[in-house]
This record gives structure tokens, sequence and C-alpha cells, in this order.
């Protein structure tokens, strides 16, 4: 299954506190970027996020799942709606991302 646009619009939107938020479609799944690395993605409709220290300290409770066969464990962000916490999530986890790679990304603002 797919995720849908309006999904990726919806967390595109909460995450919108964070400048230079970008992303990339990937068979009909959206890899999502921050300041040119990636954190995570949408897959099925779920928001999910690289599985680093950072992340499981400030989500906890996350349940570690596959975004798609073969794939490495991702965090499952379950509390889309706090953007204070997406925020705090998502610069946290920066310094733990590996470098990004040169190439085109779509960005959303």
């Amino acid at each position: 299954m797919a995720s849908t646009k309006e999904y990726l619009d919806y967390v595109l939107d909460q995450l919108s506190e964070l400048s230079d938020i970008s992303y990339r479609p990937m068979m009909g799944e959206y890899i999502l970027y921050y300041r040119g690395k990636v954190f995570g993605g949408i897959y099925d409709d779920r928001f999910l996020v690289k599985n680093v220290a950072a992340a499981r300290k400030v989500m906890p409770e996350a349940h570690p799942e596959l975004p798609y066969d073969g794939a490495k464990e991702m965090l499952s962000v379950t509390d889309t709606d706090d953007r204070a916490l997406l925020s705090r999530l998502i610069t946290g986890m920066y310094d733990e991302l590996p470098a990004g790679r040169k190439g085109k990304r779509k960005n959303n603002g």
C-alpha cells in the first residue's frame, strides 16, 4: 500500500516550525530530510523515524516497526499532533544522522 499525499502534507504541516524540511517520493512512499540528512519517512501512511538514541530518548514508548520488508527497524511516531515534541525529536536526532547525499529533493517551502 502506498502512502497518500494528504498524509505527507499533514506531517509536513506538523513539522512546519522547522526550517529546511524536505522530502523525496520513492516507490509510493516519501523519504524525509532535515537539513539534508534523512531522518525518516512516510511508509504506508505511517510516520517513521530512524531508530537512534536521541529518538528513543524523546519517545521511550515508541515501537520499532519495519517500513518495508528487508529494511532496518524504525520508530513509529504516534503523537503527530504535538508540534513541540516533533521539533525536539527531529532537532535532537540531527547530530546522530549520517551525512546526506547530494541529489535533488523536493522542498516543501
